[in-house]
């Protein structure tokens, strides 16, 4: 996730967050000073889930039971954790900011971390609703591509937030495409005329950079279920004989690596369309196969018999594994 211009009470918070580092669905509990800790496992795959400072049980339980429902989203990808270990930190802030969760960001030194800025009088169903906790866990979906790669990593975590929380019913199937849809349209709006590797490595066009990334995610998916695959299928693959959760990767080679996997030429043909692409890609194609007809009064969904089953493939509800 980009960061904002952080006032210096909220990056003096942050740093106490990333202050530990990562360790060690069955969950353990356990609790240490200022933080309560549970431990979610799927087969040999954990994620840690801490709750920092001073927290009373009723809130901290609400708080790990958000998390575990984020968690549940992961798992709906392909059905375990893709690293061996990694860590969700999570604090309050007295923060007034219109979202539940004002601050997400992904850390890969020293294991991995997602570190989560919860402000403290955010409901239950306000975290439910927000997109935040699922966008960083899908970061741990891919390796760390640098800047370079930025469109790359945040359009996996874009798409992913939408994808995976229909999947456990925190959306429905026809909100999700609307989500995406309107993220896409707010892509369209960046008119820079930069190529979008350059716009990620200058942090800039923060739209078009996630958005357009997304829509590359989407379209590689597409290509891949006309073959019979999934980016599941292939992410999975991929998590299982090359991610590492440090160190960095070129985004060229990750696309590679994801087609000596698939067996085409998917990613590659598109990361070369993509990264060089100077405004938001056409997603006409896309959007005929997927049944969806964009229009002045929203989105319609046609009701041809693949398109809703191609839909409810990539989107309906079903149960972690």
């Amino acid at each position: 996730m980009t960061a904002p211009r952080l006032p210096l009470s909220l990056l003096l918070a942050l740093s106490l967050l990333a202050a530990g580092t990562a360790a060690t669905p069955a969950a353990d509990t356990a609790r240490s000073g200022h933080s309560d800790t549970r431990v979610l496992r799927s087969g040999d795959r954990s994620l840690r889930i801490e709750v920092l400072g001073p927290v009373d049980g009723a809130r901290r339980d609400e708080l790990q039971r958000w998390l575990e429902e984020a968690a549940d989203a992961a798992l709906a990808a392909y059905g375990r954790f893709p690293l061996p270990e990694a860590t969700v930190r999570v604090e309050q802030s007295p923060s007034k900011a219109r979202s539940p969760v004002p601050w997400g960001q992904t850390l890969r030194r020293d294991g991995v971390a997602v570190l989560l800025y919860v402000r403290e009088d955010a409901s239950l169903d306000e975290l439910r609703a927000d997109w935040t906790a699922v966008h960083e866990l899908s970061h741990l979906f891919h390796p760390y591509l640098g800047n370079d790669g930025r469109w790359l990593s945040e359009g996996l975590a874009s798409y992913y937030q939408n994808v995976l929380r229909a999947r456990i019913g925190l959306l429905d199937e026809d909100e999700a495409w609307r989500l995406l849809d309107a993220g896409f349209g707010r892509g369209r709006n960046e008119d820079s005329g930069l190529p979008l590797s350059e716009l990620g490595r200058r942090h800039r066009g923060t739209m078009r950079v996630y958005w357009a990334g997304a829509a590359y995610w989407l379209e590689a998916d597409l290509a891949l279920r006309r073959e019979g695959s999934s980016l599941d299928t292939v992410l999975a693959q991929y998590a299982s004989c090359c991610l590492r959760g440090t160190g960095e990767v070129a985004p060229e080679r990750f696309a590679a690596q994801l087609d000596a996997i698939a067996g085409n030429d998917v990613f590659m043909r598109l990361f070369r369309r993509y990264a060089d692409s100077t405004a938001f890609p056409s997603l006409d194609s896309a959007y005929a196969a997927l049944g969806i007809e964009p229009g002045a009064d929203g989105v319609r969904f046609s009701a041809r018999p693949e398109a809703v089953r191609l839909r409810h493939a990539m989107m309906g509800r079903r149960k972690p594994r």
